[in-house]
Order: structure tokens, then C-alpha cells, then sequence
């Protein structure tokens, strides 16, 4: 896609929804953590029905450490992998709790240091919390960026890499969350919702639909 043709598909996106926010629920740092951080290989709907009890039981990183994966559990069994994530959840706020005040840190490495959370999950939160322009690469992402030609790539890492290549400065605070709105209510894996889409004469997908 020649750089005019991805100014014009982000302008539009950012006309149809001018300031995208993550659709988990959240009160601060922290409960955004641990939202992202439950919101691997489950929906954002299905971590929002979890979270509000959760969070009413552990609102900080060391009511959530002292409720441990035991109290954890209980309370987002609805969630898949509910075991692995109640341990990744009590472990990183023990670890905010011994390694950074208490505090979710505004750093890459540490916050990837964290158990559970991966370079995606860092993307979100440095994006959400702090506006940093970082581009987390889903499943979304992933298949708008191949789709479109906006960015093809094997991997999510080599989508990102070219993604902060090719998307301008002005549109990278919110170009994750316009990218995946579009492919979670337009851009479908199965049947994509082309004569909806804001961008289907920008795109270079030649499987698309006309109903």
C-alpha cells in the first residue's frame, strides 16, 4: 500500500471513530494489566463478565497477591486457561509489589518481565495507560494487516515491524485500536463485511465480498 493510499485508509478510520478506546473494562493501571493479561485466547466480552468481581475482591496488586491463585480461580473459571492465568495473576502482582512499589512500571522490559504478559500485552498496556504509540499485533491485527496489504507478514512480530514502518506518526497513538475494530466488527475471518468497510477500495484483498 503506497504511503498516500495508508495516510487516507487511517483518516478515514479515525473519521468513522475519531478516539478508539480498549473495550476491557478497567479502573487504573493495574486492573488494565491483569485484564489484557486474562484476555489471552479469550474474548473481551468474556473477561468484562470475570473482571467486575475480581476486581471488587482485588483491586490492587496486593489484595490480588494475598487472594493467590486459589482465591483467583473461583472467580474467573468462565475465562479459558483459568488455572494458568490465576497463577500468572497472583505472581505478577506479588511482583509489582517486590520489584515496583506496587506500581504497574512504564517500561517495556519490565512489564514483560512480569509473568504472563508478552510483548502484546506490553503494547496495550504502554498504548492505553501512557498513549505511547505502540502497535500490539492479535489475531485481529494480524489478519487487517495481511488482508489489506496494509502490512503482510508471517509472523505478528514481522506485522508490527512493518506496521511501525509504514503507519504515519500522526495515526499511531490509535491506529491498534482503529486496526482492531475493524477487524472485529468488519474486517471478519470468515466473511468479511467488504461493502461496509470504510477502506475497501484502499485494500488489496481480492476475496471480496459483495453482500
Amino acid at each position: 500500500m503506497k504511503p498516500g493510499a495508508v495516510h487516507e485508509f487511517f483518516r478515514r478510520l479515525a473519521a468513522r471513530e475519531p478516539q478508539p478506546k480498549t473495550e476491557l473494562v478497567f479502573r487504573d493501571p493495574f486492573t488494565l494489566l491483569v485484564a489484557v493479561v486474562l484476555s489471552a485466547q479469550a474474548t473481551d466480552a468474556s473477561v468484562n463478565r470475570a473482571t467486575p468481581a475480581l476486581f471488587k475482591a482485588a483491586p490492587t496488586p496486593r489484595k490480588m497477591a494475598a487472594l493467590g491463585p486459589e482465591g483467583i480461580e473461583p472467580l474467573i473459571k468462565t475465562i479459558g486457561l483459568y488455572r494458568t492465568k490465576a497463577k500468572n495473576v497472583a505472581k505478577l502482582a506479588q511482583a509489582l509489589l517486590d520489584n515496583h512499589g506496587g506500581e504497574v512500571p512504564h517500561d517495556r522490559d519490565a512489564l514483560q518481565a512480569l509473568q504472563g504478559v508478552g510483548r502484546k500485552t506490553a503494547s496495550v498496556v504502554l498504548n492505553a495507560v501512557w498513549g505511547d504509540p505502540e502497535i500490539a499485533v492479535d489475531t485481529h491485527v494480524f489478519r487487517v494487516g495481511n488482508r489489506t496489504g496494509l502490512a503482510k507478514g508471517k509472523t505478528p512480530e514481522e506485522v508490527e515491524r512493518k506496521l511501525g514502518k509504514v503507519v504515519p506518526a500522526e495515526w499511531k497513538r490509535h491506529a491498534h485500536h482503529w486496526l482492531i475494530l475493524l477487524g472485529r466488527y468488519t474486517c471478519l475471518a470468515r466473511k468479511p463485511k467488504c461493502p461496509e468497510c470504510p477502506v475497501a477500495d484502499l485494500c488489496a484483498f481480492k476475496g471480496k465480498t459483495t453482500v
